[in-house]
């Protein structure tokens, strides 16, 4: 029996989060406050991808945990050239899932304030193929406050 093809499904992210510090002397990664981290469901050691809004660049990494509370986020290594402390970014977390499964499956999006202090979490469920271009997904035109 063949298996089934997954694809890569976008479960969570910090949206928009301030980065707070920008380490070159360090083995690598993205240092991330544990309570973002919980809100939106990423694990330690796991892969996400971040983007500079600032200067567009985009970046795969693993995070790690910081301080409880302290709204850490801190760009590690090689990472800390395309960062500045100050910079917003999103980071997003993916994972690998069967086609079948996708359809219903929720995605989070945590919003933060200034200080990256949780402000929202958004949930949203993923349509099916014969769902597409029902008014209630569409979300074109959506803009974010700026802070």
């Amino acid at each position: 029996m063949a298996q089934e093809p997954t694809r890569d499904y976008m479960y969570g992210k910090i949206h928009r989060c301030r980065v707070t510090q920008a380490e070159l002397d360090y083995v690598g990664s993205i240092t991330v406050d544990p309570l973002l981290l919980r809100a939106a469901g990423i694990l330690p050691h796991t892969r996400v991808d971040v983007v500079n809004i600032a200067n567009g660049a985009r970046l795969s990494t693993y995070v790690i945990e910081g301080p409880s509370g302290s709204g850490v986020i801190c760009l590690n290594g090689a990472a800390a050239h395309h960062f500045s402390p100050g910079d917003l970014a999103i980071i997003m977390a993916y994972e690998q899932v069967p086609v079948s499964q996708i359809p219903g499956r929720i995605s989070r999006a945590v919003h933060v304030d200034a200080d990256n202090r949780i402000v929202a979490v958004d949930e949203y469920v993923t349509p099916g193929l014969d769902e597409l271009g029902q008014a209630r997904n569409d979300r074109f035109g959506q803009t974010y406050p700026r802070q």
